[in-house]
C-alpha cells in the first residue's frame, strides 16, 4: 500500500508544519471515518514567524475530505443510548413539539440514529461543537422548521451550557442566545417566504408575495453572521398572489376566475433566486451558507385539514417509500437553484453548502407530534401535526450532520491557509 507521503522533495529541511500535516494525513488513513480535529491544530499553528519553504504534497481526497462517504445517503439503525436529553431536562422545547409532555405513549421514535452507507456519522458532541464555533455566530433563517432545528441544537448543547437571552426584541421569531463560555451566538430569523410578503384580503390564509423583492427583516441583519442555515418551502403551499416588478403575474392555489394559475414551485424558485442573489450581493456578507433541503411531511388517510394523521411508530426502510409529487418538485427546485447559485458564489469567494436531509427525513413518519402537541392558545382548532418534529426526536440527527459539515469546512479552510503560507498540494 502506498502511503500519501511527501513527493518530489526539493528542500533539505522539512518545515515542522508540513511534518504535522503528514501525521494528520496518516491518522486519516488509519481511521478514515473519524474526522480529524483540524480546528485544534489550526489554533496551535496559525502563528508562523517565517513562511515555510514550498513543498509539494500528494495525497488522496479520501485522506483529507473522506469524500467517498455521502453522509446523506443511508438508513436508520437502532440507538439504545438515545435520547441525549429529555423534555424535562431541556427548557427550549415549544409546547407543540413536546410530545412526551402531552401523552405520547411510545418512545421508540427517539431511539434511532442515522447510519450513512459508506461510513459512520458520529453522534453530536456539544463541547466539540462549541469549540469549533467559538467567537462566531449562527443564524437559522426561514420558517418554523428552522426554529425546530435550532431548539434541537439548544437542547443538545444544554448538556454542557445554558445560554443567556441576548435578544434585541421580544418577538419569539427573532430570538438570540449567547453561549458565554465560547462567545457563540445563536439566532432565529423568521422569514417563511424569504421574500417580501403580506396578508391578502381574499382569505385568512392567503398571501401576497413579491418574488423579486427580498424580505429586509432578515437581509438587513444577515451580514453579521458567520454561518447561515437557510430553509423554506412549507409556506408556499398556501394560496399566494405573485408579484414581479411591481406587477401582478398570477396566483398559486387560488382557484379564481380570470387569474393566471401558477405553481407553488414557480413562486418558490423565484424566491430562492432572490434570496441567493441578495446574499451574494451584500458587500459585507462573508458567512458560510447551508441550504437545508425540504423534509417531507407524512400525512396519511387525508390532508392536514381533512383528518390526515401520522401514526407509524418505526422508520421506513428504503424500499418502502419514495419521494414523489410536490415534495419531489420542491426538493428538485432547491437542488437546481443551489447548483446554479453555487457557481456564482465560488467566483466571489463565498461558501455555499447543500445540507441534504430529505432522504433521511422521508424515512421518519414516526417522528412527528401528530396529536401530541399543544399550541399556546388551547381554544383554537388543533390539526394533527405531521410537519414538525418531536423533541427529542429524529431531527436531533440534523445536528450530527451540521457538526460533520463544520468539521469539513474547517479542513478546507485549513488547506487554504497552508496554500497561502507556501504549501502546494496535489489532490488525486
Amino acid at each position: 500500500m502506498e502511503l500519501p507521503l511527501f513527493m518530489n522533495r526539493k528542500v533539505e529541511k522539512i518545515p515542522i508544519i508540513l511534518l504535522l500535516l503528514t501525521a494528520l494525513i496518516l491518522l486519516a488513513i488509519v481511521k478514515p471515518d473519524c474526522p480529524l480535529p483540524i480546528y485544534e491544530f489550526m489554533s496551535r499553528t496559525s502563528a508562523v514567524s517565517q513562511p515555510p519553504e514550498r513543498a509539494e504534497v500528494k495525497f488522496t481526497k479520501m485522506a483529507i475530505y473522506n469524500e467517498k462517504c455521502d453522509i446523506f445517503t443511508g438508513k436508520w439503525i437502532p440507538n439504545p443510548k438515545a435520547p441525549y436529553y429529555t423534555n424535562s431536562t431541556c427548557w427550549a422545547i415549544h409546547e407543540y413539539q413536546n410530545c412526551m409532555k402531552y401523552g405520547r405513549p411510545d418512545d421508540e421514535f427517539m431511539k434511532w440514529r442515522w447510519k450513512p452507507d459508506a461510513c459512520e456519522l458520529p453522534i453530536f458532541n456539544p463541547n466539540e461543537f462549541l469549540d469549533i464555533v467559538k467567537g462566531k455566530s449562527m443564524a437559522f433563517l426561514g420558517d418554523s422548521l428552522g426554529r425546530n432545528h435550532m431548539q434541537s441544537l439548544i437542547c443538545l448543547l444544554s448538556k454542557v451550557e445554558t445560554p443567556i437571552d441576548a435578544s434585541y426584541v421580544e418577538d419569539d421569531h427573532f430570538r438570540r442566545w449567547n453561549y458565554t463560555s465560547r462567545n457563540f451566538t445563536l439566532a432565529a430569523l423568521w422569514s417563511p417566504f424569504l421574500v417580501k410578503s403580506g396578508k391578502a384580503n381574499t382569505g385568512p390564509d392567503h398571501y401576497n408575495l413579491y418574488l423579486d423583492e427580498v424580505d429586509w427583516n432578515w437581509a438587513s441583519k444577515i451580514e453579521e453572521f458567520d454561518y447561515v442555515i437557510l430553509n423554506s418551502g412549507n409556506w408556499f403551499y398556501r394560496p399566494s398572489f405573485y408579484y414581479e416588478n411591481h406587477q401582478f403575474v398570477g396566483c398559486s392555489s387560488c382557484q379564481m376566475d380570470n387569474v393566471t394559475d401558477l405553481s407553488m414551485t414557480y413562486g418558490y424558485r423565484k424566491a430562492l433566486k432572490t434570496a441567493f442573489g441578495t446574499l451574494k450581493s451584500l458587500k459585507n456578507y462573508k458567512g458560510i451558507t447551508f441550504l437545508r433541503t425540504f423534509p417531507p411531511s407524512h400525512y396519511e388517510n387525508g390532508n392536514w385539514n381533512a383528518g390526515g394523521n401520522c401514526l407509524r411508530k418505526v422508520p421506513y426502510m428504503k424500499n418502502e417509500i419514495s419521494l414523489e409529487g410536490t415534495p419531489l418538485e420542491i426538493y428538485l427546485t432547491q437542488v437546481e437553484e443551489f447548483k446554479a447559485a453555487e457557481k456564482e458564489w465560488e467566483e466571489k469567494g463565498l461558501r455555499f453548502k447543500l445540507f441534504d436531509t430529505t432522504q433521511a427525513m422521508l424515512l421518519r413518519p414516526d417522528g412527528h407530534p401528530s396529536k401530541y402537541g399543544h399550541w399556546p392558545k388551547e381554544n383554537v382548532t388543533l390539526y394533527n401535526d405531521c410537519v414538525h418534529w418531536c423533541l427529542p426526536g429524529p431531527i436531533d440527527s440534523w445536528n450530527d450532520f451540521l457538526l460533520h459539515m463544520l468539521k469539513m469546512e474547517g479542513k478546507e479552510s485549513y488547506l487554504e491557509m497552508l496554500e497561502k503560507i507556501g504549501g502546494k498540494f496535489v489532490l488525486e
